[in-house]
């Protein structure tokens, strides 16, 4: 059905009128919404990425049992010196991570990256800290469901969207009322806190009209522009109930000491950070490390092993030494070197493409370069492939949108909510790194029905 579906939308961009005239709804929907990235457009395709029903209910199974165990690694993590050196905690991080944020569960908001096809679904990063895309998505969403084409192939096929951000400011809100142990005696002021002048500042304004159009009082501001007062967070004189952190703490770290407020407020207990400091635990990618990793096989129970087993690739720190692969005991060093052909060497904590060495696209000396440097970085992982998957899809080029029909690695990115996957988007590429920063771009994501 959904390969019926996908030839059919094709089918209907023959008919040039109507071509011509998506292009010009998505274009001025985009510029309308100014959904620009880096002073492009944020998708730059024709079509949506369609899933079936029955693809998002295995999604969202998976997702809650992988997520179920990355619970428990956030739980034993807590004060065991051996767990934070696995995942790669530095010294500052575990002192941030050991403040209580006031709610239990780890990481409210999290987006999971991965790939579906017809007979696997493998997950290769997450971003536990600050997830983006929520916003974006919703947005592009609407201008997608307008369009003359999108209207036309609704006509043959039910097609449901996805919408996140009334989730996340109940996820906002729950963490709030647990936060407080009570339920609150007003509507709480929430502030979106990230650095100035960032290419998601457009992001941040399209939550910060939600909340408002909910009854919110709300607005963006940067570490800089808070203070901490009597036993409160304040900017500009207003006092702050919610901090969405956008702020990733990679960044906070060298401002920490110059603009103190927020860690200070936190530690007080005086505001609610969603996500906390301590979602750092996970959102480093050695935590892939810790969940494939046969030493702490007994955290977990029997379903939650299974689909760490079906779905979390293989993945170690790269460090010199012996570890297991499939239950062998292999040097890693020398393994990595002969098997390149089915392997990754990636930042134990970065983002946006940034460091990732591809073993499959490398030569033998580029592949020999890249373990050099991971090696002297000393917090690397060493991740095996996953399969993934490609779809042709219509590429708008230049400002007279000529449309090409593009393979693109497609990348399915569900969106996850105290843990459960209700809202996704999806990242197209053409090359093996679908990431919107390093060039790729987005798009909604539709469930499909036939009529």
């Amino acid at each position: 059905m959904l390969k019926d579906a996908v030839l059919y939308y094709h089918e209907l961009l023959e008919d040039e009128r109507l071509k011509r005239e998506s292009i010009e709804a998505l274009d001025e929907g985009l510029e309308k919404a100014k959904l620009i990235f880096g002073g492009r457009r944020l998708s730059p395709y024709l079509r949506p990425h369609f899933i079936t029903e029955d693809d998002w209910q295995r999604v969202r199974s998976v997702c809650s049992k992988i997520w179920s165990a990355l619970q428990k690694v956030k739980d034993i993590a807590i004060g065991n010196d051996q767990v934070l050196k696995d995942l790669g905690i530095t010294p500052i991080e575990k002192d941030l991570v050991s403040i209580n944020p006031g709610y239990k569960r780890i990481s409210p908001t999290a987006r999971l990256d991965s790939f579906l096809t017809e007979d696997a679904y493998s997950f290769v990063e997450l971003n536990g800290e600050s997830p983006a895309g929520i916003a974006y998505a919703d947005s592009a969403t609407e201008i997608f469901r307008k369009l003359p084409v999108m209207q036309k192939f609704s006509e043959k096929y039910e097609v449901i969207p996805f919408e996140g951000r009334s989730k996340l400011l109940k996820v906002l809100l729950d963490a709030y009322e647990e936060f407080l142990g009570r339920e609150p005696d007003r509507k709480p002021v929430i502030a979106i806190v990230d650095l100035k002048g960032l290419p998601t500042q457009k992001e941040f304004e399209l939550f910060c009209e939600y909340f408002e159009s909910q009854g919110f009082d709300s607005f963006i501001c940067s570490p800089e522009e808070l203070e901490f007062a009597d036993g409160k967070l304040y900017y500009k004189g207003v006092a702050i109930d919610i901090v969405y952190k956008r702020l990733l703490v990679n960044e906070y770290l060298p401002l920490m000491e110059e603009y103190p407020a927020l860690l200070e407020a936190y530690k007080a207990g005086a505001i609610c950070m969603v996500n906390s400091f301590q979602s750092k635990l996970i959102h480093k990618k050695a935590v892939f490390a810790v969940l494939t990793n046969e030493k702490y096989s007994n955290l977990f129970n029997e379903e939650e092993l299974e689909a760490i087993r079906n779905h979390v690739p293989w993945t170690r720190q790269f460090i010199e030494g012996e570890t297991t692969y499939k239950g062998e005991r292999i040097d890693l060093i020398e393994w990595t070197r002969k098997n390149k052909s089915k392997l990754v060497l990636k930042p134990n904590d970065e983002y946006g493409g940034h460091g990732i060495y591809i073993g499959w696209t490398s030569s033998d000396a580029e592949w020999e370069e890249a373990m050099k440097v991971a090696l002297v970085d000393g917090d690397y992982l060493v991740q095996e492939r996953v399969k993934t998957s490609k779809e042709i899809f219509p590429m708008l080029f230049g400002e007279t949108g000529e449309v090409k029909m593009l393979e693109q690695l497609v990348d399915l990115d569900p969106l996850l909510f105290f843990g459960e996957a209700e809202s996704a988007f999806t990242r197209l590429s053409s090359s093996e790194l679908a990431n919107v920063t390093s060039g790729g771009g987005m798009v909604p994501t539709f469930i499909i029905k036939e009529r």
